[in-house]
């Protein structure tokens, strides 16, 4: 199998709000099973989810975005907001103020929705009829230093490849094994996006069979409630809206 993943420079995404489907126009054409990872940040400037930095309150801005959290101050001294927002763990509920011209940038709302409707448009534009489209951000992982990427909205893919049923190298039958690709491609987009001017919010992921096209699909097929999942101990100690 030969894949590839191809960073697409833009033009300068403006805060308060601007136009992803102007940005959009300028991709190269897609082929077919071509997927779009997308950066969350300018979803969110498309909607307008920005608010000026200078009089926000933005502990009280994180608590409106998010779902749960629990607020402490670090041992450095800083204040900590550890928040679960549309079901990701996530500091912060995912606002940013990087990039962003003196504004606060919320994650957008109805991801998947937007992702669809950014499926329809490129879709129409190459006339594809498999096509994915994934919405990205940076995420922390407990207990290690740096950031990598994982996915806030999706359409057109399946996010799990389930391997339940199929048997290990010891002929041992898997029992709730189930593959978290769409976060795994994702975290490889948001590598090479970049984290500061390299002005590269868009990557196509070109030559990847191994995940299965599907319009119907969406981030519900892989949320966990916070009551189910393993990490239930550890959330129940945060404060729900």
């Amino acid at each position: 199998m030969s894949f590839e993943f191809l960073p697409v420079r833009t033009r300068l995404v403006h805060p308060p709000k601007d136009d992803i489907f102007d940005i959009l126009e300028s991709l190269p054409a897609l082929q077919e099973k071509d997927i779009v990872f997308i950066t969350s940040k300018i979803l969110g400037i498309h909607q307008g989810r920005c608010v000026p930095c200078a009089g926000t309150d933005k502990t009280e801005l994180i608590r409106q975005e998010s779902d749960r959290y629990l607020s402490y101050t670090h041992p450095g001294g800083f204040n900590v907001n550890l928040t679960v927002t549309d079901n990701v763990l996530i500091p912060a509920a995912g606002i940013d103020a990087s990039n962003a011209g003196g504004y606060y940038v919320m994650w957008p709302k109805e991801t998947d929705k937007l992702c669809a409707e950014i499926r329809a448009f490129l879709c129409g534009r190459d006339h594809l009829k498999e096509l994915g489209i994934v919405s990205t951000d940076s995420h922390t992982t407990p207990l290690r230093y740096g950031v990598t990427g994982i996915s806030t909205g999706l359409a057109g893919v399946e996010p799990l490849k389930d391997l339940r049923g199929q048997k290990d190298l010891f002929g041992r039958e898997l029992a709730l094994t189930q593959v978290d690709q769409i976060d795994a491609l994702a975290a490889m987009a948001v590598l090479l996006m970049g984290e500061s001017d390299e002005c590269t919010p868009i990557v196509i992921l070109r030559g990847w069979d191994k995940i299965v096209f599907n319009e119907k699909a969406s981030m519900q097929d892989f949320k966990i409630s916070p009551e189910d999942d393993l990490y239930t101990p550890l959330l129940s100690v945060m404060t729900c809206k």
